[in-house]
């Protein structure tokens, strides 16, 4: 099918709605860089106008079709024809208004989830500006449950993040503890390990076990390793709470991760299997990231957001209790600055929860992008007003292995004092059983907390 749209005396064609959605996308480096987007802003908004009036069902239609692509299969299998009813005459542009309507609730927005593909999800998106992205998201209301429950309305969860670059079994201890006397962890407690062998995944796992039940923390942990070393390390007994991996929005882009869906079908049985949570607990976590699937040349000339909201249709899959977007981990050759990776994370946030995601935010950025920490500032800020699920802190905002900059565990301090937006509800009351925030704290103090906590050997 032809699209086409007049404006300002031009006449724009785009002959797949793959092509339309791509030159639609608010500017991204990394669409630009793989000839995808727009030619310019009269383009862009010609196209935007043109999505406008594209009918939900045409992405039925045409459901973005990668020849032998299970991701593509998946979509198909998870959309409810039932749950699509209230929605399915609407084109992208009504489709927006109905979102934005006072009258469609978060119980609304939420039952119409899985009548939503990833692309009708996009598409709107694409849109909307960013009031429009918080309004919406804020509504909705996605909460998940292991040990603490996260995602409940006016709360913002936080991810310790006590990464090291030797994957030193003290220094992860000594970071984590660090945070957790700021009152960060309450989603998790979870280290990207430098190394990635079964030895190491069992005894990083086996430091935050320790750390977690000495000190009696109604929290969980991850390792942050491959699903593959997840699945041997639990054969070999690991203490493993979640299990984590990176997924993309096409086989190919996963092949590139290393990882399949039947991957992460045995992983999710897995760790279920190992009886460690309450039934009914959500136990994998996922990280996505705008400009994955593009760099792996895996991209199937869609552009970098609407492969990348592909993805969440991976996590849904597994009942997650975490997903986050690394939204400027990527590199500044598909978000370049400020702007568009504050843009990215707005889009990315608002259609992982439409689509029924507990869905955090890494509010990030590379050295080498034109990003600088007052732009984390307000994007942490703009996301909390949005309700994100988590955001990710650690020591004084720079990760000392993965090279980035990030938040701190003193930017939680911020939303909570300036927002009121506490941590979830069970860590809450452990941080004030604790004395944390007051000065009789009953954590034991940096200084002696290696002394005090039996870790296994390096």
């Amino acid at each position: 099918m032809t699209y086409r749209m007049d404006i300002g005396g031009q006449r724009f064609t785009w002959t797949t709605l793959k092509q339309l959605l791509a030159h639609a996308t608010p500017v991204r480096t990394g669409d630009q860089l793989a000839g995808l987007s727009a030619s310019g802003p009269v383009e862009r908004l010609a196209a935007q106008h043109c999505l406008a009036d594209v009918p939900l069902k045409a992405f039925l239609d045409d459901v973005m079709q990668v020849d032998g692509d299970d991701v593509t299969a998946l979509i198909m299998a998870q959309h409810d024809p039932a749950a699509f009813a209230p929605v399915s005459s609407l084109t992208v542009g009504a489709l927006r208004d109905w979102l934005l309507d006072p009258a469609s609730t978060g119980d609304r927005l939420h039952a119409v989830a899985w009548g939503l593909t990833p692309e009708m999800v996009a598409a709107v998106s694409k849109i909307m500006q960013a009031q429009d992205l918080i309004a919406v998201a804020a509504k909705i209301e996605v909460v998940t449950k292991f040990r603490s429950t996260i995602g409940l309305r006016g709360r913002l969860s936080t991810r310790n993040q006590p990464n090291h670059p030797a994957d030193d079994s003290r220094g992860i201890a000594l970071s984590a503890i660090d945070g957790l006397l700021m009152g960060t962890g309450d989603a998790v407690i979870g280290v990207n390990p430098a190394t990635d062998t079964v030895p190491d995944y069992i005894r990083i796992c086996e430091v935050l076990e320790a750390i977690r039940t000495q000190l009696d923390i109604p929290t969980q942990h991850c390792l942050l390793g491959h699903v593959s070393t997840a699945i041997q390390a639990m054969e070999h007994g690991a203490p493993v709470d979640l299990v984590f991996q990176s997924v993309a929005g096409s086989t190919k882009a996963n092949a590139g991760f290393g990882v399949t869906l039947s991957m992460l079908d045995e992983a999710f049985d897995a760790v279920h299997g190992l009886g460690r949570a309450p039934a009914g607990s959500n136990l994998m976590y996922f990280e996505t990231g705008q400009g994955a699937a593009l760099s792996a040349d895996a991209h199937h000339d869609m552009d970098q957001q609407t492969i990348e909201v592909r993805a969440y249709a991976v996590a849904r899959q597994y009942k997650p209790l975490l997903v986050n977007t690394v939204v400027g981990f990527i590199g500044p050759e598909y978000l370049s600055d400020g702007k568009q990776i504050t843009r990215a994370a707005l889009e990315d946030h608002f259609c992982g929860k439409l689509l029924g995601l507990p869905m955090g935010v890494d509010v990030c950025y590379t050295n080498h992008s034109y990003a600088d920490q007052e732009d984390m500032d307000v994007l942490l800020t703009v996301l909390s007003a949005a309700g994100v699920s988590f955001v990710i802190t650690v020591p004084g905002s720079d990760d000392i292995m993965l090279n980035y900059q990030t938040l701190s565990h003193h930017d939680a301090h911020f939303i909570r004092d300036t927002l009121h937006r506490p941590p979830a509800p069970e860590f809450e009351a452990w941080m004030t059983r604790m004395g944390i925030g007051t000065p009789n704290v009953k954590l034991p103090s940096i200084e002696s907390a290696l002394g005090q906590l039996r870790l296994p050997a390096r």
